[in-house]
């Protein structure tokens, strides 16, 4: 991934449907803990676009046993089309030798922090994004947005490390909060996740899907040519430009 580029994630546990956001994607998310024979689907891949491995634990929001969990995560880092993994913030930080593993083959890694329940205080959220940073390329959080204030520090939150050079991605959970899906590349963000129409109800609460949040980005980024000059897209064509390059 350009360190300096937005790419925007088409989330789905089937990695046939590819095809239905090629032309409005730049990576998929692959949520291996969701989905039915998740290595055989690996295997199988014969899509364009490169892919983010994510095994989610259940102790996490997803859906995987500790059991194999990592194991599984490590056997698709090897995969040519997988270009990143998502690995809890928790996981890094205590087994150290997790991160070592994937240091080994061609990925990238994000590390990721969720809050379900509510957004911690600016100075939180700074913090624990560049506790991510400390792990991996790409420090991700994401939090549960009970007020207007909340989605403003995830924004101000996602500004102020950026601004310092990290590479991160923010995200308010709910609906108060679904706006900043739309808005964070504005603020910094370098990755934005949307499932696709029918998968809505599936993942994070407040989520837009693909199609729709494509075209919010692309419309809000339109006058802002610095941020998105490597981005060309065509709705009736595949113009776009990849942002994800097809290897580390």
């Amino acid at each position: 991934m350009e360190p300096d580029q937005f790419a925007l994630a088409a989330t789905t546990n089937d990695l046939q449907r590819e095809t239905q956001v090629r032309k409005v994607a730049d990576v998929v998310e692959f949520r291996m803990d969701k989905a039915k024979n998740p290595l055989s689907q690996l295997a199988d891949y014969d899509g364009e676009l490169p892919i983010i491995a994510t095994n989610r634990a259940q102790w996490f929001g997803g859906k995987a046993d500790d059991s194999g969990r990592l194991d599984h995560l490590f056997t698709a880092s090897e995969f040519e089309a997988v270009k990143m993994v998502d690995i809890e913030l928790e996981t890094a930080r205590g087994s150290s030798w997790v991160l070592e593993e994937f240091e080994k083959g061609n990925v990238e890694i994000i590390i990721s922090f969720h809050e379900f329940e509510e957004t911690p205080d600016l100075d939180v959220l700074k913090a624990i994004f560049e506790a991510c940073g400390q792990y991996g390329d790409v420090a991700k959080v994401a939090a549960y947005a009970n007020s207007n204030t909340d989605s403003l520090n995830m924004l101000r939150a996602v500004s102020s490390v950026s601004e310092k050079g990290l590479r991160a991605t923010g995200i308010s959970m709910g609906a108060i909060g679904s706006h900043t899906r739309a808005v964070a590349p504005l603020y910094g963000a370098k990755i934005g996740y949307a499932p696709l129409e029918s998968d809505e109800s599936e993942y994070a609460p407040g989520q837009i899907p693909i199609h729709k949040l494509r075209s919010m980005i692309d419309t809000l980024g339109s006058s802002d040519d610095s941020l998105f000059s490597n981005i060309e897209y065509d709705g009736d064509s595949d113009a776009r430009k990849r942002v994800i390059k097809t290897g580390k």
